[in-house]
């Protein structure tokens, strides 16, 4: 590899979250918890009518810096009920508010929600609050944070050590995420993605299986060998398991599959892109598959008590004299054969492939995320993603886990109605409907390698990114995902 493609590792290699009682001494910044009603804290050098002069009103992320001996007490904004959610949103407005320092104290853990979660909630705010992406930058400007201090009372003090603990290793996986999601394409290709791959499956007890371009011949992966046939750079098919330890299952455990587009850069093939700011951000294209990854490596950390395949179809889509043409018919895993009508609709060809696999492995539920479709990004924004499936009961407990990380999602219907946009006169089915319904057809497309197999299907083309800080998403990749499939793993039982 040219350079390190996970340059947040060190970071958590040199953290340390540690657990003290309210008025312990503090670093330069201390961040305490201010309600937007209702008693200021002690330690807040001002009462409630001198912070409202100064235009603090206690809501959700609002900061107000206020002078001390030895730094500065920032009076930190939770609402009037801190949830999860606000604690987290909290926490990293405290975080960017004392971006300069590298020791953060304060109060928040013990604010509103139980303390455990609450210490969970924190310690990704801040940690995601205070990410930046300067792997490539000569002299990065970031802060580090090196030392989280979390104020509760000795009474609470364990279940803040288990919140903060879970809290490192979820923020860990999402910064994972967002480094994938934010290297350029040239230093992260799918064979370097792969090995990627195959180290943190090392570190993290993970087998590991990586299909090359042989290999998928072999195999009859068309879906990813047509989209990759444009390119000089081999494609890649990875598959990645978890199995839970004895100790935290009694029999054989359930299998959950998580599936991930990983287009490590998109052009259009030779639909190709306009050059506007969105193919610019193409070197996205594979944060599913980040997401997935990232989320693989913490389940050992989190004790998830089920079995985790992961599949990842990883390639570039490019113009070139060998690229698959308009018209082409290519000739899935499945067998399926697919009429490509736009070679912009690659995603679904190489996820098709990756469904079959996980199938054939005899998976309980499919979970697959990608970054699909334009429709789902005008239909909802980059704040929510689309999330559409076959099952009722997977599909609640994709929304139960977003609404826990608040990672937000909305169902879209499956309305088998639209499937005949897919209808192709020269194969099984063609990889593009109509003008309208585009996330619709899109999920109709996976749906015909899903079968009866539970599944639920994540849209995050709006979500991978940020235009601006806000909360814990800090500008760029978001790493949208990494965290909301871990909840999933985490609370998944199959119906059998």
């Amino acid at each position: 590899m040219p350079f390190d493609p996970i340059p947040s590792r060190a970071r958590f290699e040199e953290l340390s979250v540690r657990v003290a009682a309210p008025g312990a001494g503090a670093g330069r910044a201390l961040g305490l918890a201010v309600t937007a009603t209702g008693e200021v804290p002690s330690g807040v050098p001002l009462d409630r009518a001198a912070l409202t002069e100064w235009g603090f009103r206690g809501a959700v992320g609002e900061t107000l810096i206020l002078p001390r001996d030895g730094g500065a007490v920032i009076a930190t904004g939770v609402g009037d009920e801190p949830s999860e959610a606000a604690l987290r949103d909290a926490a990293a407005a405290f975080a960017r508010a004392a971006g300069r320092d590298d020791v953060l104290t304060t109060d928040l853990a013990g604010a509103g929600v139980s303390v455990e979660a609450a210490a969970q909630a924190v310690v990704e705010g801040i940690l995601l609050g205070r990410y930046r992406y300067d792997a490539l930058k000569s002299d990065p400007s970031t802060v580090p944070v090196r030392e989280i201090v979390l104020l509760v009372e000795d009474a609470s003090a364990d279940d803040a050590r288990r919140g903060a603990d879970r809290g490192v290793v979820i923020a860990r996986a999402a910064s994972l995420s967002r480094d994938l999601a934010s290297t350029p394409a040239g230093h992260l290709t799918a064979p370097d993605l792969a090995d990627v791959a195959v180290w943190l499956a090392g570190e993290h007890g993970l087998d590991i299986e990586v299909f090359d371009e042989e290999a998928l011949v072999e195999m009859g992966c068309g879906g990813l060998l047509g989209v990759n046939a444009g390119s000089v750079v081999e494609p890649r098919m990875i598959v990645i398991r978890y199995v839970p330890s004895p100790d935290v299952t009694a029999s054989r455990p359930q299998h959950l599959a998580f599936v991930g587009k990983g287009i490590t850069y998109d052009s259009g093939g030779i639909s190709l892109k306009p050059s506007n700011a969105m193919h610019a951000a193409m070197k996205m294209d594979m944060s599913g598959a980040g997401a997935v990854l990232a989320a693989m490596t913490a389940l050992a950390d989190l004790d998830v008590p089920v079995a985790v395949s992961a599949y990842l179809a990883c390639t570039d889509n490019m113009p070139s004299g060998s690229a698959t043409k308009l018209g082409d018919v290519l000739t899935s895993r499945s067998g399926r054969t697919i009429e490509v009508v736009n070679t912009d609709a690659e995603g679904r060809l190489v996820m098709a492939d990756a469904i079959a696999l996980a199938n054939e492995d005899g998976v309980d539920a499919i979970v697959d995320i990608a970054t699909l479709t334009g429709a789902a990004l005008a239909a909802l924004g980059m704040m929510t993603a689309a999330v559409i499936g076959n099952d009722d009961r997977i599909l609640d407990l994709v929304e139960a886990a977003a609404q826990r990380t608040d990672e937000q999602v909305w169902r879209l219907p499956l309305d088998r109605r639209y499937r005949k946009q897919l209808d192709s006169e020269v194969a099984d089915i063609k990889n593009l409907g109509g003008e309208y319904a585009g996330a619709i057809t899109a999920a109709l497309f996976l749906a015909e390698w899903v079968g009866d197999t539970p599944w639920a299907h994540l849209d995050i083309a709006g979500t991978m990114r940020s235009e601006a800080d806000d909360a814990w998403r800090t500008k760029g990749a978001t790493g949208f995902g990494a965290r909301l499939l871990l909840e999933v793993a985490s609370t998944f039982s199959a119906a059998r």
